[in-house]
């Protein structure tokens, strides 16, 4: 039997906000597969899933599951399923999970997947209990079950963060994007592996460090004691040619 999740108040935040605005340039652009008409549309629709579940920093090729954008291509599979491929794969936990502690991952998916920030600390707390108890892939299916992830973004519709922006208020929400994607806990764990050293940073594995070192540290020595010893020549011989020793 599976422990029912600890029960939290939401509080006031703009996506919970009935919103009449008209739409212009301020508001997001929703991309759905409702309405695609050509391949540039799709391959559009693709980069906006990637941007929002990995964030601009970790756009990298590695991180392309080549797999689950032909099944979306093809319609085998829906964006909501695309979204959950992307946020179980195997990149995304390398390099989101396994850096944070389980309270900043449920933040984290909080935040991409259901497009919002979290309520308070007991939201964290109870859905890291479903992270500790269900594992990453029953973590990420809860989130996509939800009733506010299918009101709001469907099987179609690809997240995005809602109602950052509001009419009357002078600066709207700041985007997610700007949380680095690891917390204050995993870069004390890497100071204690030798990084952020102040001075010089330290090369810590052979492929950072410039092939042949020694060699051309060698060869840089040869150089300049060569060039020193053909500018002091050419320095005396153009003071013996002045005072008439030697002729040039």
């Amino acid at each position: 039997m599976s422990i029912p999740m600890l029960s939290y108040t939401p509080t006031s935040q703009n996506q919970r906000v009935a919103g009449y605005e008209v739409p212009g340039d301020e508001q997001p652009r929703i991309y759905t597969t409702k309405n695609l008409r050509t391949g540039i549309e799709m391959d559009a629709l693709i980069q906006v899933a990637y941007r929002q579940i990995f964030n601009e920093q970790q756009l990298i090729k590695s991180n392309r599951q080549a797999a689950l954008e032909s099944q979306l291509r093809a319609g085998q599979i829906t964006v909501r399923d695309f979204i959950k491929g992307l946020a179980t794969s195997d990149s995304f936990q390398k390099r989101n999970y396994e850096v944070n502690n389980n309270y900043r991952f449920a933040q984290m998916c909080i935040q991409r997947i259901l497009g919002r920030e979290v309520y308070n600390e007991r939201e964290k707390l109870a859905w890291s209990i479903v992270i500790a108890t269900k594992g990453i892939k029953g973590f990420i299916d809860d989130l996509l079950n939800t009733e506010e992830y299918l009101d709001n973004f469907g099987d179609d519709t690809v997240p995005y963060q809602r109602r950052r922006i509001l009419p009357q208020r002078f600066q709207g929400d700041l985007p997610f994007a700007r949380m680095p994607r690891y917390g204050a806990d995993h870069r004390e764990q890497l100071k204690a592996m030798g990084y952020f050293k102040p001075g010089k940073p330290e090369l810590r594995w052979q492929w950072q460090k410039p092939p042949y070192s020694n060699a051309y540290k060698v060869i840089s020595e040869v150089v300049l004691a060569t060039t020193a010893v053909l500018f002091t020549a050419g320095t005396i011989a153009v003071a013996l040619a002045a005072w008439g020793i030697i002729s040039l």
